[in-house]
């Protein structure tokens, strides 16, 4: 796990300057001896800033416009000894700019121009000092937060809520479970809190700029209008846009330093049955160079022909990734406990016939299957990743060093079914037909599919006519009355996909104080100000906000030692391209397929197997079911006294009954029961956790969640 932390205070300074282990924290004096365990200090008082991990040398850029970083010690605070403010720039991460660039934006960040920093290749998080000024810019689809909290008369920042809730010795914010829980992926219930009570989240597309400790949150992207649509972008530009988009953050990735992992145990030669990479997965450690997943997926295959293509650093400087010609490393995983993945499989064999790739495929069976194995490290929050972070790590250890993945292309390039109220409002009702047809053939011909369209239009239509606040009211009315959606298919969950907001999968096994107290929340999210975005563009973006929540979870809980997951599509550009694709592109059917063809024939990869662009959800629940089948016995011991029910969230007695329910076959809602688990593994992990984060003679004596007690909540 690896973060940025830092603080911004009212007193000038304590102590030596820039001298690891001091702080400044503002009025409380004790404070300066405050540091992060295992640091590494990019600058100091009176505003420190340190990077937290297991950082690489390249992921770490520092720039300053008027001293460099090191240099004498300051007479002045946030002044350098001649008394000119200091402006420097730390970008932690990936990043594609070149130093000229880095100076660039850090001249133009320090104008106010903040969406300059936004505009490199790379997933990276920047911070930008100017004096006494200290702006934390967030990323737009959320995968790289900033936290906040109140602290020592100043205000403290983070790239990880965990680090923050210790420093404060934060308690558990059993509300913020509830609506996580209720209604994960909307903001209107979630506002800007955390688990950690005091830990606070800057929304996606935002920065922090704090002053001497005040603090102050704006946003950096331009937001549509709701009355006036924004000017449409010709579809065959906006592929375009979206090709160079992610063909530069594939070679943001490829021209990076290579790296081998920092120990490679002894291979003890051949094991019969394995080869060379299946012993070195089950080494634990990656293999050295460029990697990619190759599910037979279209975002998969479009990462990893794209990163084969593009010219690149061909491996390390010890020249580990280079043997017979192999640029990439593909890795598929064939789940030999269920079926339904042969054509999945096929695919990602006539991919990988492609000479530039190197294909391994990784088998499990039972061991492998969600819920089989339920311990694993602590993440940062929790998220459904939690159940299956053993068969993801399989995987990923196979991988390579720098490894792509295609987390966030359904959620960045799909039309959310709310984009149908969308082109309502601007009049295009013909670019419905298309959608409502293909809803109509989606779950078979039957007598019901004869009043699909009508059924799906009315439902757009009713939620361009609802306003924000009416919407948001009905959502919290629908939770405290227990009415929540029985999807039985596609079309159900399109219909019932068309509103403001609507309740999460793991609402139905929460208690009816939870749901009341997720209720207030929403109706006093009603009473602000209105959101300006449309409702198929504000569903969209909470869509993609939760996704990149859940993928930051994956990488922690999943994490290899070494290795560095790389997601293109949830980099800013790419996001930022992506958005103005029109919205009539969008509600095709197999629009997504069909734009990263389009990306990939640009490229010059126009051979493409057939089926490009089928989807697998129904082997990934079939999995799912299979694994909660297997592993029903510990589940219900898991919830014989569960802490989800001393924190008065559900009730423990029916979670069994469903977990029993859905093992005997039933039609139960397989990823609510998936959020109820992966929550109570984190509660317990978390309660279970010894040390801190910080370290020092005033450092705080306890951990986050003090006493290890969860209180019930008080409605």
């Amino acid at each position: 796990m690896r973060w940025l932390v830092g603080w911004s205070s009212i007193a000038a300074s304590f102590g030596t300057a820039g001298a690891v282990g001091t702080g400044g924290a503002g009025g409380d004096s004790e404070a300066r001896t405050v540091h992060p365990v295992g640091s590494q200090l990019l600058w100091g008082d009176p505003d420190p800033l340190w990077a937290v991990g297991d950082w690489r040398p390249d992921e770490i850029r520092t720039v300053s416009v008027d001293n460099p970083v090191g240099s004498a010690p300051r007479v002045t605070p946030g002044r350098d000894p001649q008394g000119t403010p200091v402006t420097r720039l730390a970008v932690l991460g990936c990043c594609g700019a070149s130093d000229e660039e880095l100076r660039v934006g850090l001249l133009a960040a320090r104008g106010g121009a903040l969406r300059h920093l936004t505009n490199w290749s790379g997933s990276y998080a920047a911070v930008v000092q100017v004096g006494r000024r200290i702006t934390v810019v967030g990323d737009l689809a959320g995968a790289r937060p900033v936290f906040y909290t109140p602290w020592a008369n100043g205000t403290a920042y983070a790239t990880a809520a965990l680090p923050l809730a210790d420093l404060i010795e934060a308690q558990l914010d059993i509300g913020h479970l509830a609506a996580l829980l209720a209604c994960p992926d909307v903001p209107e219930a979630l506002r800007d809190g955390t688990p950690y009570a005091g830990v606070r989240r800057i929304p996606p597309g935002h920065a922090l700029i704090l002053r001497e400790g005040s603090r102050e949150i704006t946003g950096y992207e331009p937001v549509a209008s709701l009355a006036v649509a924004a000017p449409q972008v010709e579809a065959a530009r906006a592929v375009d846009g979206v090709r160079e988009a992610l063909v530069e953050a594939v070679r943001a990735r490829l021209t990076a330093p290579r790296h081998a992992p920092e120990s490679l145990p002894y291979d003890p030669g051949p094991v019969p049955g394995m080869g060379p990479a299946e012993r070195r997965a089950a080494r634990g450690g990656p293999a050295p160079g460029i990697g990619a997943d190759l599910s037979g997926g279209s975002a998969s295959a479009t990462l990893a022909l794209l990163a084969a293509g593009l010219p690149g650093v061909p491996g390390t400087i010890l020249g580990h990734g280079t043997g017979a010609g192999e640029r990439l490393l593909a890795v598929t995983f064939n789940d030999l406990a269920t079926r339904g993945r042969e054509a999945e499989l096929e695919r990602a064999r006539a991919i990988a016939a492609n000479p530039r790739l190197h294909h391994v495929v990784v088998t499990a069976a039972e061991e492998a299957l969600p819920y089989a194995e339920l311990d694993g490290p602590l993440t940062d929050e929790p998220g459904p990743s939690l159940i299956t972070a053993d068969r993801h790590r399989r995987r990923l250890a196979a991988g390579s060093a720098d490894h792509f993945i295609g987390h966030g292309a359904r959620q960045v390039l799909d039309a959310h079914p709310a984009r149908l109220a969308d082109l309502l409002m601007d009049r295009r009702r013909r670019h419905l037909l298309r959608p409502v047809a293909a809803l109509a053939k989606a779950d078979g011909p039957s007598a019901h599919s004869l009043f699909v369209p009508l059924t799906v239009y009315r439902a757009a239509r009713r939620l361009a006519r609802t306003s924000y606040r009416a919407g948001i009211e009905d959502a919290a009315t629908r939770l405290r009355t227990y009415d929540f959606d029985e999807s039985a298919g596609v079309v159900d969950a399109s219909v019932a996909a068309l509103a403001w907001s609507r309740p999460g999968p793991a609402a139905r096994w929460l208690t009816g104080e939870a749901l009341a107290e997720v209720s207030v929340r929403l109706h006093a999210s009603a009473t602000r100000p209105a959101s300006v975005l449309r409702p198929g563009e504000a569903r969209a973006r909470a869509a993609l906000a939760r996704h990149a929540a859940d993928h930051r979870v994956f990488e922690q809980a999943a994490e290899v030692r070494s290795q560095r997951l790389h997601a293109p599509f949830l980099d800013n550009q790419v996001v930022r391209a992506s958005r103005a694709l029109p919205e009539a592109l969008r509600v095709q059917p197999g629009a997504r397929a069909e734009i990263l063809r389009t990306v990939l024939s640009g490229a010059g990869v126009r051979e493409l197997p057939p089926g490009w662009g089928a989807t697998s959800q129904a082997a990934s629940a079939a999995a799912v079911r299979a694994g909660l089948r297997a592993a029903v016995g510990d589940l219900i011991a898991l919830f014989d006294a569960p802490l989800l029910a001393d924190a008065g969230l559900i009730e423990a007695r029916v979670v069994r009954r469903a977990l029993r329910a859905a093992a005997e076959g039933e039609a139960v809602p397989l990823d609510g029961i998936a959020e109820l688990v992966s929550t109570e593994l984190w509660l317990r992990r978390l309660l279970a956790r010894r040390g801190t984060c910080w370290t020092g003679s005033a450092a705080p004596r306890q951990r986050a969640v003090a006493g290890g007690v969860v209180p019930r909540p008080s409605l």
